[in-house]
């Protein structure tokens, strides 16, 4: 690592070099990345830790401590980084020296990145697609420990954008649905199987025609048809994969309804099992909140008195009132 002497060693490229910014707090110490780190001063940037060189504790928390709040990475080893990130997700997402609203864009960033892989690679059958199975399994497992951090939840929720994508839905319904789950005492591992099914609830979509799920306009009852069947679509693409019955659950029934008027299968009330009833409040809650092609966001206060006036025969009405609190509780009401 270098020291103070040596920060201001000259730059091993120019000025017209492509950066990105990232937190000092993100290079962690002891772990070696391909890739080398900068400084931007006035006349370019300087090279202060090489590819081969280890941060320290001190050093990464004396570049924050000082005002440094962003270090620099050549954009043509910004994939090394990444891997890097992931890689030390966990340790990262527990570090209490580094602050939990830089966690949280962590956990934000990556678990997104992660989720647009699996969509755009369908799983499940080739190498690419496990990989990115076992991708999403361990960022799981991973990001259930970091939302069991108290404030994590609130942290998290104040990065939710509302323009709604499909793969970055998904990943906000594993973080609602996740807190909701919580709230019951659900374990470790249960809130896995559970957030993993979030994660996957909408995998189905992904062999429904882009032109039916991004039409302006009203689908007609054809499309609807067609639509209707990502459930089990998305049972079918996770067919092969080491799933629990739990995250099939979620897969499966998050659109089944308490009055029976759901699909696939038109099950009712507490036959629909509490990991699918907790994506369902999840999965309407933030569609709604999101621009969609066919209608704009919804402010979160008109979405909970619409899901409390218009849908209290179709969602767990106590399980909603949970929800409600934990969104307060996150001040994101």
């Amino acid at each position: 690592m270098p020291t103070s002497t040596t920060l201001r060693r000259p730059a091993t490229s120019s000025r017209n070099d492509s950066y990105i910014a990232v937190s000092p707090l993100m290079i962690y110490p002891g772990c070696m990345g391909r890739f080398s780190v900068y400084l931007r001063q006035a006349d370019g940037y300087v090279l202060y830790a090489s590819g081969e060189e280890c941060f320290t504790e001190r050093h990464r928390r004396a570049l924050y401590d000082h005002g440094v709040t962003e270090v620099f990475i050549r954009a043509s080893q910004a994939g090394h980084y990444h891997e890097y990130v992931e890689r030390n997700l966990g340790t990262i997402l527990m570090n209490e020296t580094v602050p939990l609203p830089e966690r949280a864009k962590l956990f934000h960033g990556v678990s997104l990145d992660i989720v647009k892989e699996a969509f755009e690679t369908r799983l499940p059958d080739s190498v690419a697609r496990k990989e990115s199975f076992n991708r999403i399994i361990d960022f799981v497992n991973q990001g259930i420990q970091f939302l069991t951090l108290e404030n994590s939840f609130k942290a998290v929720a104040q990065l939710v954008e509302h323009d709604y994508k499909t793969y970055a839905h998904c990943m906000h319904v594993f973080l609602y649905s996740t807190a909701i789950l919580q709230s019951y005492g659900f374990d470790e591992e249960l809130l896995v199987q559970c957030g993993l099914g979030a994660m996957l609830h909408d995998i189905g979509k992904t062999v429904i025609p882009e032109n039916i799920l991004n039409k302006p306009g009203a689908l007609s009852s054809e499309e609807r048809t067609i639509v209707n069947t990502h459930p089990v679509q998305g049972i079918g693409l996770c067919a092969q994969l080491p799933l629990s019955q739990t995250t099939y659950n979620c897969i499966l029934f998050h659109h089944e309804r308490m009055d029976g008027s759901g699909y696939p299968g038109g099950i009712r009330g507490y036959d629909i099992p509490i990991e699918a009833r907790a994506v369902a409040i999840a999965d309407v809650y933030d569609a709604l909140t999101s621009d969609r092609p066919y209608a704009k966001a919804m402010n979160p206060f008109q979405v909970l008195r619409l899901m409390r006036d218009q849908m209290s025969n179709e969602i767990d009405l106590e399980m909603y009132k949970r929800f409600v609190q934990i969104l307060s509780g996150a001040d994101v009401l």
